[in-house]
């Protein structure tokens, strides 16, 4: 196998798929002669065209609708946005007009709509540009929600939603794009929506993350005396309730690692629907480890330091093991 780019992952995704079906088009600011911000559109001009490889002006509220309404005629848009944090000016767009149009129509109407944000932190972008915001989508009904978290999920998962008939968000999280690992392509290779994976099998505690904070989980049960069980959700809405329980039910502890303030974090969902399901299997309190209910700061010391570690990770699972009752986060202590 060789070693790729993730964001390779990401071109090949959407070169594969728009040679496999010619009403897949892409749409983003520059993303074309450019090859997108992130270079993750390098080439799609030169080999797909620019009747399916758009520049879109400075307008996201604009372009996302036009992708909306390409949906609907038929076409399969996979639109870019540069930041996710650019989607709230279009929120409109894809969570009131397209995420309901199969239920306003009675299902005459379904649009095949990507959307594809970089997201997250870990690059001194600021707080302005270092937010996932995946709840601004989830729970939405029509509306599904992905996060890639390597190579190989980033080709499945967007795979996946280009092919589905209803819009989806995959977050991509951007710190990952210059990641490295081994990777030998698959074209037939699809992870389908909905469903999480165990990225490491372990008996003491179950420890349930997505995106970025895949890689933490995993160094953190590296060097952890606690055998941990590391589950990838992969889909943030809907997520996979049955993978999540049985590895509880497992392991008797749950916790969930978020890059998201506990207020917005999907671990809230996850921690109250195992309470409910499994609360008689369960040898300790469920555990959230979150960010502070902060912005993201934009010195690279003190968003090294905003962001779970691997040997803050490992330690907050210690303290819970050991003693069966929840640590207190960082800045609490510090305080």
């Amino acid at each position: 196998m060789a070693k790729i780019w993730i964001r390779q992952a990401v071109l090949r995704a959407l070169d594969d798929a728009m040679t496999d079906d010619p009403s897949v088009i892409v749409m983003g600011e520059d993303i074309a002669a450019a090859g997108g911000p992130f270079k993750v559109t390098e080439g799609l001009l030169a080999t797909h065209g620019p009747e399916r490889v758009i520049d879109t002006p400075i307008s996201e509220m604009a372009f996302m609708g036009a992708a909306v309404g390409a949906a609907v005629c038929g076409l399969k848009p996979v639109v870019e946005m540069m930041f996710i944090e650019f989607i709230g000016v279009a929120l409109d767009q894809l969570t009131t007009q397209a995420a309901t149009m199969r239920y306003l129509s009675r299902g005459r109407l379904t649009p095949p709509l990507v959307v594809r944000p970089s997201a997250g932190a870990g690059q001194g972008f600021g707080c302005q540009h270092s937010q996932m915001l995946d709840h601004w989508f989830r729970g939405t009904p029509g509306l599904k929600v992905a996060v890639t978290s390597n190579a190989r999920t980033t080709y499945g998962l967007l795979r996946s939603a280009i092919e589905d008939p209803d819009p989806v968000v995959v977050l991509e999280p951007r710190v990952l794009y210059a990641e490295r690992e081994e990777y030998e392509f698959d074209r037939n290779y699809r992870i389908p929506l909905g469903q999480a994976e165990i990225a490491r099998p372990g008996s003491d505690v179950t420890l349930v993350t997505c995106g970025a904070m895949r890689r933490v989980a995993l160094a953190a049960a590296e060097t952890s005396h606690a055998n941990i069980e590391v589950v990838d959700l992969l889909t943030l809405w809907p997520w996979d309730r049955r993978t999540v329980a049985e590895s509880v039910v497992r392991t008797g502890r749950l916790v969930t690692l978020e890059e998201a303030p506990a207020g917005s974090g999907w671990g809230g969902d996850v921690v109250s629907s195992i309470a409910i399901e499994a609360f008689g299997r369960l040898k300790a309190p469920p555990h959230r480890i979150t960010l502070p209910e902060a912005p993201v700061p934009y010195s690279g010391a003190l968003e090294a330091r905003f962001l779970p570690s691997p040997a803050y990770v490992a330690e907050q699972i210690a303290t819970l093991v050991s003693t069966n009752k929840p640590p207190l986060p960082w800045w609490r202590n510090a305080a």
